[in-house]
């Protein structure tokens, strides 16, 4: 096949933008379709888009109140394995029984849904409770509360219910080549490490390349803020309280730049690295994917358990790795992940449901509880490791000699702020699928699936900022282009130059043909390996609301190319099922071959939040 035209100087860009006019004008010609509508200005590996995810609760007895209970996805699946215990415990309240349904919700999405008052149509169910993975976001949902004038919806205070702390998860071979377990490890070797031009063979190991990182993005995932405070700590050379002022130290910021500078990519949340290391570790390449992850010290133990999403009902499903992830513990410090477990205050909370809430926190504060969280590899409520922390060769008991402070919700807000300065840049193309089916009713107030993706698509765009480079193109058959797949409409470019461009193109857009779904993302994925750019984070974005249909149907032959190019760390490719018609199944092998992601927006009203999960990889 053609590839279309590669992009030029943002000169020849700007003089392209009529003749990009032209060729979607005789598009509309060639198919007999009505002149471009105008823009509506309105997260498994697999992201839900912030909508909570229902963790095999049984259904609500009659006479009972259900209690909602919004909790981080690391002990989700538990929670709700002890919800049932509860339920059978036979225990009530003032003569009251009680039900607890619990839902899937990441830390900071959960956050920033609370503190825009929660939209159950987008949301799901309001909370009763909220048990982050940590301390920090309830310091900050005070914090962002008292910003947007809201009333406050917290408790004075809120305990625990189990914890663990941050680690940076390495594989063994890698960490014993850095004096693992008896040298002190931290984010300077990290930082020697990401900056040493000879990567890995400085150590001795050529073969090894790069050193790289896994992060998940500070904005919405516990462990990533957790990963970039503590390197903050680590760039002051002290293990007091970080401040406002030590933020404003060039040395500091250059320090968390450069460790920035090994990342892989960034993500929603840490499964994305740990189910792509499982599947390298089956293909004897786990050390070809990346050097260290920046996780909790009980996802060390649940991938090495052959369960790297922690889901107890998936334990011995897979076997244990063949090289296994051991726990660094920064020696210049580690926050703990303390899930607070807070019963709100809010406009929909009652009395009864407080009391309901209170009395189920109770409950898993028992030994009995307590004990069912450490034999599922957790820490209990004050600290103390159970038997499988106590056992295991890959993590170490007292490994966290100091315990970091969280900061003060100011502090959290700038470092936030900062990193959104520093992070590592992005050259990301987006393809959107422009074929017929785009244009059935998406089931939000008249509108098509379009007319949301168009939103969700330019709305998302403000995630990235004008030093990132992005492109888009679209895909559908019978195209007037040399490809007949594939109009590329803006070229990855500075998105200074491009913003303006992508978001003229994106409201000109309108349903034509058919899904030529393999070939326009082989194209895209060719096109942008073609171009790398190796201190970036390259990817293609791929939104499809259908199945393949077109004479290319050699998804085989895709997958294979895609698993070979990630050997070589190619371009990933993120893919949105989008509408209840998409298959989510093939998009995910598609991402998995990658070595990146696939999010589920099959209900289209999620699509605003599924871009915004999906840009947060970069």
């Amino acid at each position: 096949m053609t590839q279309p035209s590669r992009a030029g100087t943002s000169g020849k860009r700007n003089n392209r933008l009529p003749i990009i006019a032209a060729v979607v004008a005789g598009v509309l010609l060639i198919v007999g379709i009505r002149y471009f509508t105008t823009r509506d200005d309105s997260s498994s590996a697999s992201g839900n888009g912030g909508t909570s995810a229902t963790t095999g609760v049984l259904p609500p007895r009659d006479g009972c109140t259900t209690v909602n209970v919004a909790a981080s996805s690391e002990k989700a699946a538990l929670l709700g394995q002890l919800a049932n215990t509860y339920r059978d415990s036979g225990r009530t309240v003032n003569g009251k029984c009680f039900d607890i349904a619990v839902t899937s919700a990441a830390s900071g999405t959960a956050e920033a849904n609370l503190a825009a008052g929660w939209d159950e149509s987008l949301n799901g169910t309001a909370p009763d409770v909220w048990t982050p993975a940590a301390s920090t976001w309830v310091s900050l949902l005070k914090s962002d509360l008292t910003a947007k004038d809201r009333p406050n919806i917290l408790p004075a205070s809120s305990a625990g219910v189990t914890s663990t702390p941050l680690v940076l998860a390495m594989p063994e071979p890698m960490a014993k080549a850095l004096g693992w377990p008896d040298a002190q490890i931290g984010w300077s070797d990290v930082l020697a490490l990401a900056t040493d031009p000879q990567g890995w063979a400085s150590k001795g190991h050529p073969e090894w390349g790069n050193f790289t990182l896994g992060k998940t993005n500070p904005n919405v995932s516990t462990s990533g803020l957790a990963a970039t405070v503590g390197t903050l700590v680590a760039a002051t050379g002290t293990s007091s309280d970080l401040t406002q002022a030590a933020l404003q130290r060039p040395e500091v910021q250059k320090y968390l730049k450069d460790v920035e500078s090994s990342v892989i990519h960034y993500g929603d949340t840490t499964l994305t690295y740990l189910s792509n290391l499982q599947r390298a570790d089956d293909a004897g390449a786990a050390l070809g994917y990346l050097s260290a992850v920046a996780v909790e010290e009980k996802s060390v133990l649940d991938y090495n358990a052959g369960n790297p999403s922690g889901d107890p009902k998936t334990l011995g499903a897979h076997p244990a790795p063949k090289v296994p992830l051991v726990a660094v513990y920064p020696k210049e410090g580690t926050l703990y992940s303390d899930s607070p477990y807070v019963i709100l205050d809010a406009p929909w909370s009652t009395a009864d449901k407080k009391a309901g809430a209170q009395d189920f926190m109770d409950y898993l504060l028992l030994p009995e509880q307590q004990k069912v969280f450490t034999d599922s590899f957790f820490r209990t409520a004050d600290g103390t490791p159970g038997a499988p922390v106590t056992s295991s060769p890959y993590v170490i008991a007292d490994g966290v000699k100091i315990t970091l402070n969280p900061p003060a919700p100011d502090v959290l807000r700038d470092v936030r702020s900062l990193w959104a300065d520093v992070r590592k840049s992005a050259r990301v193309l987006v393809l959107m699928d422009v074929s017929g089916s785009m244009s059935s009713d998406s089931g939000s107030g008249g509108k098509s699936k379009l007319d949301l993706a168009k939103s969700a698509a330019t709305t998302a765009l403000g995630q990235l900022v004008d030093t990132d480079q992005v492109g888009f193109w679209v895909f559908t058959t019978d195209l007037p282009t040399p490809t007949t797949i594939t109009a590329d409409l803006v070229d990855v470019g500075p998105l200074s130059q491009t913003r303006e461009p992508i978001t003229t193109a994106i409201a000109g857009l309108t349903p034509l043909n058919g899904t030529p779904l393999y070939a326009a993302t082989r194209l895209a994925a060719d096109d942008m390996n073609a171009s790398q750019d190796p201190a970036s984070i390259n990817a293609v974005v791929v939104l499809t609301d259908g199945r393949n249909e077109y004479t290319d149907n050699d998804l085989a032959g895709l997958i294979n190319s895609l698993q070979a190019s990630a050997q070589e760390n190619g371009v990933r490719v993120f893919t949105i099922a989008y509408g209840p018609d998409a298959d989510l199944a093939t998009l995910q092998q598609i991402s998995e071959a990658s070595r990146a992601a696939a999010y589920d927006a099959r209900n289209p009203a999620t699509i605003d939040k599924v871009f915004a999960n999906v840009l947060s990889n970069f």
